[in-house]
């Protein structure tokens, strides 16, 4: 028979208890001590230099299944199946730059009106018709193509086709919502007009490409052309542009061939083409023979935007690896060399770049910044002195950590169905190979420091650049001719974008 345990006996019990859990606690902490120290002898940071980038994630794109409709419309299916969306999106390969002469901004135009009525809806039938359904759905022109694009829940994508196939192929081009669109646009160009970046952006292209060529006026157009704009010239656009011939249709997400090619081929199978249009022919464009410096008076403006470049490349150049890492070293990121100067060093701006903006015909190549007033002409000594600086050979750790920036971003374009469905467009339009992109790292890597200097020799030569300067001309003027850069030009800004709306 069991004695009941004393008080005295139960106090100890407990005692030793408690010592025994603080031994364990101890020893647990002894050993996780000795286990940090060990390690910090084994993995010790190196605290005098930053931590340098790991190797690019890789890349593993899923298969483009390639098919058409009965009509001939093409169809390219990714597949993704993490997500219970699809993301269905039209190309048509007419943009702005089919813009008949006399006509800029009707393709631009017409996109915008795409939604504006279709079939037997309204502008706020189709708009409620896709939120009830938890989808969006937008259309938009570009400079070399245009896109209807619809992102929906696939439970949901059997009835939003239908939606999307009435905007894209039985647009009503109502003559209320024209006035509306035409208000607007006409509404943003005379807000343009006090509004320097936007300023120099259209100066600058006008000066480089003229007015007659399309790429020398704003996508939307002038103010003389939406004037003017009638229904039936959105209708003759429309017809010549929105062609099963001229478009392929594009699905990424959670479908397969199997289940999205007879909903496809109901909504847009009774599309009949009709015989694909002759393209606009841009006229040919050259180059600036000297530097030349245009300045546009802003009065009161308490920035100066400036703009330095001439026409750059299409984007078919041989030449699109080796300058994509220019650019990059130059100002195409935040620690390039236009900006770690201007803004980093001096201050003179918050923030500083560069960009070649290839198209299908060659597009501008442009150093822009907006910079303090009164340092307007010191922004103007730096951006040269680094203009002139990227012709000369390019550092080896320098090259290095451009080519990583870039190869280490590049994977991040495609994590959504959107993203992918982006850079099929790409591939259609601009006609790039189907190894392209699992390929685009490793031809970033194999670009050498003879590649970039050889293309920056080629394709910047500040002796030659257009210079436009939108400021506050009494205070600007006077520092920027003491840097004699070349001969001044002044423009107003009836020059710049025509007669007021």
């Amino acid at each position: 028979m069991n004695k009941p345990m004393t008080l005295a006996t139960k106090a100890r019990r407990h005692e030793a208890g408690f010592l025994f859990s603080v031994i364990l606690c101890l020893r647990g902490v002894f050993v996780l001590a000795a286990t940090a120290v060990m390690l910090s002898a084994q993995q010790a940071p190196d605290r005098t230099r930053p931590p340098q980038p790991g190797p690019p994630a890789p890349l593993s794109l899923p298969t483009i299944h390639k098919q058409r409709l009965a009509n001939g419309l093409p169809v390219w299916i990714v597949e993704m199946h993490k997500v219970p969306v699809a993301q269905v999106n039209l190309l048509v390969f007419s943009g702005s730059t089919d813009d008949p002469p006399g006509k800029y901004g009707v393709a631009s135009l017409a996109a915008a009106m795409l939604e504006e009525g279709a079939g037997s809806r309204s502008a706020l039938e189709i708009a409620d018709a896709v939120d009830y359904l938890g989808a969006d759905l937008g259309a938009t022109s570009a400079i070399d193509s245009s896109a209807l694009r619809l992102h929906v829940p696939v439970a949901r994508l059997a009835d939003a086709l239908p939606i999307m196939a009435d905007v894209a192929l039985r647009p009503s081009f109502p003559k209320d919502e024209l006035e509306r669109q035409r208000q607007q646009r006409l509404t943003s160009l005379l807000q343009g007009r006090d509004d320097p970046p936007t300023i120099a952006s259209v100066a600058f292209s006008r000066i480089l490409y003229g007015k007659a060529h399309r790429y020398g006026t704003p996508m939307m157009g002038t103010a003389e052309t939406l004037e003017t704009f009638t229904a039936d010239d959105l209708r003759a656009f429309y017809s010549s542009a929105f062609r099963p011939e001229n478009a392929t249709l594009l699905a990424v997400g959670d479908v397969t061939p199997d289940t999205v090619m007879p909903l496809f081929e109901k909504s847009f199978g009774t599309w009949k083409p009709a015989g694909k249009a002759a393209p606009e022919q841009l006229p040919a464009v050259e180059q600036p023979a000297a530097r030349q410096i245009y300045l546009v008076d802003k009065p009161g403006a308490p920035q100066t935007q400036i703009r330095i470049g001439w026409i750059g490349v299409p984007r078919s150049t041989p030449d699109y690896f080796p300058i994509t890492v220019l650019n990059t070293i130059l100002g195409g990121s935040f620690s390039s060399r236009l900006n770690m100067n201007l803004r980093e060093q001096h201050g003179y701006t918050y923030g500083a770049a560069s960009s070649f903006d290839m198209r299908g015909s060659a597009g501008p190549f442009f150093a822009a910044a907006g910079v303090q007033t009164d340092k307007t002409a010191e922004a103007l000594k730096e951006f040269f002195n680094e203009l002139n600086a990227i012709l000369e050979p390019v550092p080896a750790e320098e090259l290095a950590r451009a080519k990583s920036y870039v190869a280490l971003r590049f994977p991040g374009a495609f994590e959504t169905t959107g993203d992918i469905s982006r850079r099929l467009e790409d591939a259609l339009v601009y006609h790039l190979p189907d190894d392209y992109f699992t390929r685009y790292v490793q031809n970033i890597q194999a670009i050498t420091a003879a590649d970039v200097q050889r293309v920056a020799r080629k394709h910047i030569q500040p002796g030659k650049f257009a210079v436009v300067i939108v400021g506050d001309r009494k205070a600007i003027e006077p520092g920027i001719r003491a840097l004699d850069l070349g001969p001044i030009k002044l423009m107003t800004i009836d020059e710049v974008f025509g007669p007021k709306p």
